[in-house]
C-alpha cells in the first residue's frame, strides 16, 4: 500500500510570539539550527514515507513562501492551500480527499510540522511498527509519547491497562483522550503509568478516515466532498474559497478520535518534544551552567533559569530568575516562564487592538 505523510503546517505559532508571525511562523524558521522546522519534520520520515509523497496542509498566506523554502522533493502540486484556518478535522479531510483521488486508498500519516526529535531511528521503526498495525488492522493508530515529567502544556491519553500488542512496541487500546491537565493531574498521571502525551501523529488508511469523517462528522464530510471533482483543475481554488468560509471549526480529537472506539496508541520512547512555546527550547539547546538558554548578544549577572533570544540588541540583564526575554526587530517580550503557555493571549491582544502588523 502506498504511504503518504500529511503535514499540517498551517498554524501561527502564537505561543512563540514575537519570532513567530503569522507570515513567518515557526514551522517555517530555522529554530534547531539545522534547517526550517518543516523541513526537518520531512526528513525525518524518510525511509519509512518516500518524502516525494508529502503532502502539506497550510494557510493560503504562507503557502508561496513555504513553496520557495520547502525541502525540493515535495512537489508543489502538493500543497493544499486554505483560505481560513478551520482546524485540524477540515486540514486532514482535505488530504485524505486528495490522496484518495489522486492514488486511490492509501495509508495516511499525520505530523504536525513543528516537533524535535533526538532519536531518529528510534522514531523511524516506532512509525513504520504503527504503519504495518493500521494497515493490518484497519484501525486509527496514534502514537503516544512516554512521558517523563509531570508536563501541562501537552494533552494526555489515557490507555488501556493491558496492552494488546507488545512487540517491537506497546501497543493499547485508548480508554480517553485528556485535555491539558493542571499540575496536580498531570503528577496522578505520570504516577500511573496509564497516560501517555498526545503528540498529534495519526496513522490510518484513508478509507477508514472517510468513514469515521462519515459516521462522525457527516456535515462536514457532505460539505467537502464535492471538491474532489475540481482537484486539480482551474476551479480547484474558486471551490475551495466557496466552501471553506461555512465549515465547522473542529479538531480531528473532538471531532472523530474521543468518539470512536477503533482508536489504538503505540508507545513512542525517542526523544520527542512539541516547540510549541519559549520554555520548549531547552529540548534543542541545553542549558548553561545557571540554567539559562541563549540565542544573543548578551551579558548577564545573576541571572539564572532564564530563557534569552536576541536578533540585533546587545542584551543585559542583572539579578533575575525564570523570565523569558525574546527581543526581535520590531518587538520585546517579557514574561516569567511560568506563562509561556500564554503568550498567545498577547497576540490576541494585539489583534483586539488592530495592531495587525505585530502578528
Amino acid at each position: 500500500m502506498n504511504k503518504f505523510a500529511t503535514i499540517l503546517a498551517g498554524g501561527g505559532g502564537t505561543r512563540f510570539w514575537p519570532l513567530s508571525r503569522q507570515e513567518l511562523p515557526k514551522q517555517l524558521l530555522n529554530i534547531s539550527g539545522n534547517d526550517i522546522m518543516l523541513n526537518d519534520t520531512i526528513q525525518r520520515f524518510n525511509g519509512v514515507i518516500p518524502m516525494e509523497n508529502t503532502i502539506v496542509v497550510t494557510n493560503r498566506s504562507q503557502a508561496v513562501l513555504l513553496e520557495s523554502i520547502m525541502h525540493t522533493s515535495v512537489q508543489p502540486g502538493n500543497i493544499l492551500a486554505e483560505p481560513v484556518a478551520k482546524n485540524t478535522a477540515a486540514s486532514i479531510l482535505l488530504a485524505a480527499l486528495f490522496i484518495e483521488k489522486h492514488h486511490g486508498d492509501s495509508l495516511m500519516v499525520v505530523f504536525p510540522s513543528d516537533h524535535h526529535i533526538t532519536e531518529e531511528d528510534k522514531f523511524k521503526k516506532t512509525l513504520d511498527h504503527a504503519c504495518q498495525i493500521a494497515i493490518e488492522t484497519g484501525k486509527l493508530v496514534t502514537i503516544g509519547i512516554k512521558p517523563t515529567f509531570p508536563s501541562t502544556g501537552y494533552g494526555y491519553i489515557s490507555c488501556q491497562n493491558e496492552a494488546f500488542m507488545s512487540k517491537p512496541c506497546s501497543v493499547y487500546e485508548v480508554a480517553e483522550f485528556v485535555e491539558k491537565p493542571n499540575f496536580a493531574k498531570a503528577q496522578s498521571y505520570l504516577s500511573s503509568g496509564h497516560y501517555l502525551w498526545n503528540s498529534g501523529m495519526f496513522i490510518w488508511k484513508t478509507s477508514s478516515i472517510l468513514d469515521n469523517f462519515k459516521r462522525f462528522l457527516p456535515r462536514l464530510y457532505k460539505t467537502m466532498l464535492p471538491l474532489m471533482a475540481y482537484m486539480g483543475t482551474s476551479q480547484e481554488v474558486e471551490m475551495i474559497n466557496a466552501i471553506y468560509p461555512s465549515l465547522q471549526n473542529i479538531s480531528i480529537d473532538y471531532g472523530i478520535l474521543e468518539r470512536c472506539d477503533e482508536v489504538v496508541v503505540i508507545e513512542g520512547d525517542f526523544g520527542w518534544n512539541d516547540i510549541g512555546s519559549w520554555d520548549a527550547l531547552g529540548a534543542i539547546f541545553p542549558p548553561d551552567v545557571d540554567g539559562n538558554i541563549v540565542k544573543a548578544n548578551y551579558v548577564g549577572i545573576e541571572t539564572r533559569n532564564s530563557i534569552i533570544y536576541g536578533e540585533i540588541r546587545l542584551i543585559t540583564t542583572l539579578g533575575i530568575d525564570g523570565l523569558i526575554i525574546a527581543d526581535t526587530k520590531d518587538a520585546l517580550l517579557i514574561c516569567s516562564k511560568e506563562k509561556a503557555q500564554d503568550v498567545k493571549e498577547i497576540v490576541a491582544m494585539l489583534k483586539e487592538k488592530g495592531m495587525l502588523e505585530y502578528t
